[in-house]
């Protein structure tokens, strides 16, 4: 990837071409230098201190292609991870799903270790770090490509763009934790939030059975609270804790998804591919794209009026409530808004109401039964 500079309409005589040239030279390290030794952001030491957790403290990023964010997560001082900052991605480029192969424009999805080696603070896009693609799995299914960073500036041909304005926050909290002894913070990056109802609605996606593994390493974190470690085993994605403990509620929350999704699917819920001209943006970015410095040259603007647009792979079905039950609970709400406020709450709560029909459930008393009023 290459930042071009707007040519100048009038050609630069060759002695001042000369001296501009080498005040570059002399001028960009020291630029590199100051860029990369910004300080993390009052308002976020701040947030820290209210958060319990220390500014050196290990860190973890995780990305989401479909939502457009960047999470910072940070180390408490009690051992588990917490959300620090959402940072609204400026640029990727490509579709949902992993990058294969040199020149498929595809941010990669998968779990990255970035080392103090992978920074780069001489970047042509202001700041960044490149994310370790391809990794030991990329290698094993045959994947091809290179230099896949997250950088300022919002252009995008494979990277995670941000503003120049957010990488230098996140640049500063990735040096902290590296500086403070974290040998590599790990960087999670899925195609969208990983619920179960996302992986029942994108069930008939091409890239299901590889989201399926990234699934497992979601799962552990969210269950655990720490960063899952990572191991490629017969080419596929594996993941452990450092616990036997951790492992079993890693195991339990994972079988509880599954379970859902299987449940989401059997109750009929739609089955969606997503389509993308050329990757998305954060809808933050769409009213600044306009002569906004901090952007920069939006890679591929024409892309972005056909991100995002959904395709009916199954359509949702409606299964129908037993008639018994449909009828008990006509019934009962019947007989219960003729009835005082607190007769209404009472006969919910005693067990007596079957399972509420939608069309209920924004009445005031089924709100008060709620609430135990």
């Amino acid at each position: 990837m290459r930042f071009l500079p707007p040519r100048s309409k009038a050609p630069i005589p060759g002695r001042m071409l000369g001296a501009l040239l080498g005040v570059c030279l002399l001028a960009a390290p020291a630029l590199a230098v100051e860029k990369a030794k910004a300080p993390v952001p009052a308002a976020t030491l701040a947030l820290m201190g209210e958060r319990n957790i220390a500014p050196t403290s290990p860190m973890l990023i995780r990305s989401f292609k479909k939502e457009s964010v960047l999470e910072v997560w940070k180390q408490t001082r009690e051992g588990r991870y917490a959300l620090l900052k959402s940072f609204p991605i400026c640029r990727w480029s490509g579709q949902l799903g992993p990058k294969r192969r040199q020149g498929d424009r595809q941010s990669p999805e998968g779990f990255y270790a970035i080392t103090p080696r992978q920074m780069n603070p001489n970047s042509a896009y202001h700041l960044s770090f490149d994310t370790g693609y391809p990794n030991a799995y990329d290698r094993a299914q045959g994947a091809s490509g290179s230099a896949l960073m997250v950088h300022g500036i919002c252009s995008s041909a494979g990277c995670y763009a941000m503003t120049n304005r957010q990488i230098s926050e996140i640049f500063a909290l990735a040096r902290e934790a590296l500086a403070a002894g974290q040998g590599a913070f790990q960087m999670q990056a899925y195609p969208f939030r990983m619920s179960a109802e996302n992986m029942a609605r994108y069930r008939a996606d091409p890239n299901i059975e590889f989201w399926r593994q990234l699934k497992e390493g979601y799962d552990h974190f969210e269950a655990t609270g720490q960063e899952p470690r990572v191991s490629v085993v017969g080419a596929r994605y594996a993941f452990n804790g450092r616990t036997p403990e951790l492992d079993q509620l890693a195991r339990d929350h994972h079988a509880q998804e599954e379970a859902r999704v299987a449940s989401l699917t059997k109750a009929g819920a739609a089955a969606v591919r997503i389509t993308y001209a050329d990757g998305g943006q954060h809808a933050i970015f769409m009213a600044m794209a306009k002569g906004d410095p901090e952007l920069g040259d939006v890679s591929r603007p024409e892309a972005l009026a056909y991100s995002g647009r959904e395709v009916i792979v199954t359509p949702a079905r409606v299964v129908p409530k037993p008639l018994m039950a449909k009828a008990a609970v006509v019934t009962l709400a019947v007989a219960a808004q003729e009835a005082p406020a607190p007769v209404q709450a009472h006969s919910l709560m005693t067990g007596a109401a079957p399972i509420l029909d939608s069309g209920f459930a924004r009445r005031p008393w089924v709100m008060l039964a709620q609430i135990g009023g």
